[in-house]
């Protein structure tokens, strides 16, 4: 993967540049960016770029036949830099696209085969090198579904901890450093203090690159170590025009995904993939049975949300925020300036007219709590029946409920 191949993140792909072309390379860098967003793409990105590099040949002085020293010429063959953009026409590349070069280390959550053993990265490298050639962008739940993790925690075990050490403890194969991705290092927990001695005091020429999406889970031992690469949120422009360019997607269609992913391509994608699903028929039932027809239609419309995956339940939450925004939006700026599909704004009008600003605020808090415990295996029954109970109080009684 060469940086041309990650999407967006300018500025931050010529500030790497920069580290290796002056010299100023640290040797641990933390990559952080919250999902979709091309963290890891970027990481691994630069990590292939850094083990394609060639060694370069030291000037080593030799005694001459009159005790003098001689230095040897150095190798002019051997550029004292290289672009990312040109790194694709070195040998190396070819084994670092294809994740399989011998200086080039993963690290990433993993779940136990057996129970009560300690796996390894090295028992799903395979599995890792496929998942991430075709889902780049993927997260760790999608990581962990493509082994058949189910609902089986990750981890990063001890003994993956041991792992590291030993390889890193090697001599670079053939390339100038030897490089690890430790991929959601938040799943270290407190074994990630194995690693302080070596991220603080690496062998020779080894560089770590952690990426992470939520900085306050990582052990703050090791934040303090390594040097901070912040990866904003793409562009909505950026995720509409990488969904033309590389899914194949209607223009149209992939500006109301972006404006609704807020800079998450990940999500744009599973958007996408859900694109035959009727979100506004579901906002209007959820909106309809809490606010007029009563329990009887809660109930029918929890059943409904009850039969859709995780996935889609977290997906009709962002959708239902997005025209929550949408309507605010339309409040203040006015008609010109929010593009909108018609039934859209016909249900961000009537949302507008019925919910205030105040209870449109206490709302969009509840839905961001109910996909917070989506995301954390909830009961989606008692969950969603609770989240049309607490929409019913906001607007009706004015009440702004906050426990779940």
């Amino acid at each position: 993967m060469l940086f041309s191949d990650v999407i967006g993140q300018q500025a931050v792909k010529q500030h790497l540049t920069d580290l290796v072309a002056n010299n100023r390379l640290s040797h641990a860098l933390l990559f952080l960016g919250k999902e979709g967003s091309g963290a890891l793409p970027l990481a691994v990105a630069f990590a292939q770029y850094l083990v394609s590099l060639p060694q370069q040949v030291a000037a080593e002085p030799v005694a001459d036949l009159f005790g003098g020293f001689t230095p040897l010429p150095t190798d002019n063959d051997v550029p004292a830099f290289i672009h990312p953009n040109d790194i694709a026409a070195q040998p190396a590349y070819t084994r670092a696209a294809a994740l399989q070069h011998p200086d080039l280390h993963f690290s990433f959550p993993v779940v136990s085969k057996k129970t009560g053993e300690q796996p390894v990265s090295n028992d799903y490298i395979a599995d890792f090198r496929n998942f991430f050639q075709q889902f780049p962008y993927g997260n760790a739940y999608d990581w962990l579904q493509s082994i058949n993790a189910e609902n089986k925690q990750g981890n990063i075990t001890g003994r993956e901890c041991d792992e590291i050490s030993r390889k890193l403890s090697l001599k670079a194969y053939e390339s100038r450093y030897k490089v690890l991705v430790l991929w959601m290092p938040e799943y270290l927990g407190n074994m990630g203090n194995k690693l302080l001695k070596l991220i603080e005091e690496p062998p020779p020429n080894t560089i770590f690159l952690l990426v992470a999406e939520n900085e306050e889970q990582i052990l703050l031992t090791i934040r303090s170590r390594c040097q901070l690469i912040k990866v904003p949120a793409l562009h909505p422009q950026e995720v509409a025009d990488a969904l033309v360019q590389r899914n194949q997607t209607a223009p149209e269609l992939a500006r109301q995904i972006a404006n609704i992913c807020e800079g998450n391509y990940r999500e744009a994608l599973q958007q996408i993939a859900h694109a035959g699903d009727d979100w506004l028929a579901l906002v209007r039932d959820c909106l309809n049975a809490s606010l007029r027809q009563g329990p009887a239609a809660e109930v029918k419309w929890v059943d409904e949300m009850n039969k859709l995956g995780r996935e889609k339940q977290k997906q009709f939450l962002q959708f239902f925020n997005h025209l929550l925004a949408q309507s605010l939006r339309l409040r203040v700026l006015g008609e010109a300036a929010v593009p909108m599909a018609d039934a859209e704004r016909e249900l961000a009008h009537r949302m507008h007219k019925m919910i205030g600003f105040y209870q449109l605020q206490a709302i969009v808090e509840e839905l961001d709590k109910a996909a917070y415990y989506v995301e954390r295996n909830a009961n989606s029954k008692m969950l969603f029946h609770a989240l049309s109970i607490k929409m019913r109080h906001i607007v009706h009684q004015k009440q702004f409920i906050t426990a779940i």
